[in-house]
């Protein structure tokens, strides 16, 4: 069996702020890693959480109901709704916060470079939400598609302040892509079905939108796409019975973009070691480089292993990561989960 080579840290850290989580990452991973992102500190730490504070600032965006719902970091997790008699297309939404955030932790990447704390050749990689992602977490009914090109033009500006602010040839974006598979999978995302609310085949919508937003990352930008079915608690909001609608989606979004992908991120369930699930992965079309969530904090490099053996038959070649961010990982667990990466694959 080929060892998996590389590894991919998938966007969240459980560490509290960026420089630790840079410094210990290149320190167990070190050649490993092609990318190296700011582990999602601060209101980033429960992903994308912290928008309905950010986009309930705009006129004509109103909280649902009249007591705030608490949340870990000051959070307060009511959902949206658009103001009775406001036109959509007319709201003006605030700075979503990840630009100020990538450009601040960019400034730690570097002074760490220049310090020789990370090594030359290594790119900043920052993770965004796909819009829908926020539309169907916090939005509801006709409001959905009401907002969706207004909140959809707001990250595609926090990407463009980014592309601006950060030099081409030091940035990697990830596109975190969760509720498009629970879509799919017409899954029930935490107590609710997760619908589509556009006409047609609810897969060719999902295909266009995210094949655009990888396009909107300039060929000279690597872009990854990072397939998820969520991590609240450490669980999935859905367990797919093999990976065939993860390879059918990439390979759709692929054949939809007009430029490359430079890597894919697919998860790994931990029950997972048989080659069942791991069998559509024959089918998948070459990327640049393919990562596979085989890692998993319970059990270690062992049950890597036996995830790594029972994909090696459908894809020869892939590196390793575990099947969602780290952030929500139990605290003094971080070192363990990154030592494993480096054991279980060889470096670049």
């Amino acid at each position: 069996m080929t060892q998996p080579q590389g590894a991919l840290l998938v966007g969240s850290v459980n560490f509290d702020d960026a420089e630790t989580t840079m410094r210990t990452a290149v320190e167990l991973l070190g050649s490993h890693l092609r990318r190296l992102p700011d582990g999602e500190v601060g209101k980033r730490f429960h992903w994308i959480m912290f928008q309905p504070d950010v986009i309930g600032q705009a006129d004509g965006i109103e909280r649902i109901g009249d007591e705030p719902i608490p949340f870990p970091a000051g959070i307060d997790a009511r959902g949206l709704r658009i103001a009775e008699g406001t036109d959509a297309a007319a709201i003006a939404l605030p700075p979503l916060g990840y630009a100020s955030a990538a450009i601040e932790s960019y400034a730690v990447f570097t002074r760490l470079r220049e310090e020789g704390a990370v090594p030359a050749g290594i790119r900043f990689q920052v993770s965004l939400p796909t819009p829908l992602a926020v539309i169907s977490s916090f939005f509801h009914g006709d409001d959905r598609a009401a907002i969706e090109p207004v909140y959809t033009a707001a990250i595609l500006r926090e990407l463009d302040e980014i592309l601006a602010a950060i030099p081409h040839d030091d940035l990697a974006v990830q596109w975190d892509v969760a509720s498009e598979m629970g879509i799919i999978e017409r899954a029930s995302g935490y107590g609710a079905l997760m619908e589509a609310w556009w006409p047609g085949d609810p897969f060719d919508g999902l295909v266009s939108s995210l094949a655009a937003l990888v396009d909107a990352v300039p060929t000279d930008v690597e872009v990854g796409v990072h397939l998820c079915y969520g991590d609240a608690g450490e669980k999935h909001f859905f367990e797919p019975t093999d990976a065939a609608n993860l390879v059918r989606y990439a390979n759709a979004v692929v054949a939809a973009s007009a430029r490359s992908i430079t890597w894919l991120h697919l998860p790994v369930p931990i029950t997972r070691d048989d080659e069942a699930y791991f069998a559509p992965l024959a089918g998948l079309v070459p990327v640049e480089e393919l990562y596979l969530g085989v890692v998993h904090r319970e059990d270690g490099v062992e049950g890597a292993a036996r995830r790594v053996a029972a994909a090696a038959t459908f894809a020869p070649e892939f590196g390793v990561a575990t099947e969602c961010g780290i952030g929500r990982a139990p605290a003094g667990s971080t070192e363990g989960i990154l030592r494993t990466h480096a054991e279980v694959a060889s470096a670049w």
